[in-house]
């Protein structure tokens, strides 16, 4: 179902129900979030549920979207600019070691949290996770290659590489972080990252 059938007050209702889910999500796991939880949350009656979305799984596949689509929000933010510089780099793992107690050590990652319940769930709901860290990832490999193409990491760099390192940190410290309640656990994996990243500048 498209959302371009919608009005726009429908638009509206639907981007609530999202939200609503994606916030119990984040709380409470996908396996312990109901339908009827989300109409109390969202203030929707059973019929406007079935109206927008045809069941849990579309809805869960709406909630990965609106996810993915957040995570880029956040990286595109001016404070990094294109990631094209270890001070932005160095930027990024600040903001998620400052948000470490108040996010990732309540539920872990938004998006990770995500992938590591529907890893083996639906192929079109994998698809979107893939394709949403096939995203991040570019993200910094392309301010890393920029880097590399005016000299300021080495010639041995791979921006693929050092991109996926940094995504990797970031998700192995998110994951340790709310296992473990330690906060440390992700400004530590995050700030190693970065550290490898600058091992390899000019």
């Amino acid at each position: 179902m498209t959302e371009t059938r919608f009005t726009g007050k429908g638009l509206a209702t639907r981007a609530r129900i999202v939200d609503a889910t994606a916030r119990l999500m984040f709380e409470r796991g996908i396996e312990g979030t109901t339908m009827e939880d989300v109409r109390d949350v969202a203030e929707v009656s059973g019929s406007q549920m079935s109206h927008y979305f045809a069941g849990k799984n579309d809805l869960t596949r709406e909630v990965v979207s609106e996810r993915r689509r957040y995570v880029a929000e956040v990286h595109s933010h001016p404070r990094f600019g294109a990631f094209d510089s270890i001070d932005a780099f160095e930027a990024w793992a600040d903001v998620c070691a400052a948000d470490a107690k108040k996010v990732y050590r309540r539920g872990g990652c938004v998006y990770g949290s995500l992938a590591g319940e529907l890893i083996e769930g639906e192929a079109p709901i994998r698809d979107e996770l893939a394709a949403g860290y096939d995203e991040w990832i570019e993200r910094f490999r392309s301010g890393l290659a920029a880097m590399k193409q005016r000299g300021e990491l080495r010639a041995d760099a791979d921006p693929r590489h050092l991109a996926v390192s940094l995504v990797v940190a970031h998700q192995g410290g998110a994951m340790l972080t709310f296992v473990t309640g330690d906060p440390e656990a992700l400004g530590a994996n995050v700030n190693a990252a970065v550290d490898y990243v600058r091992s390899f500048t000019s």
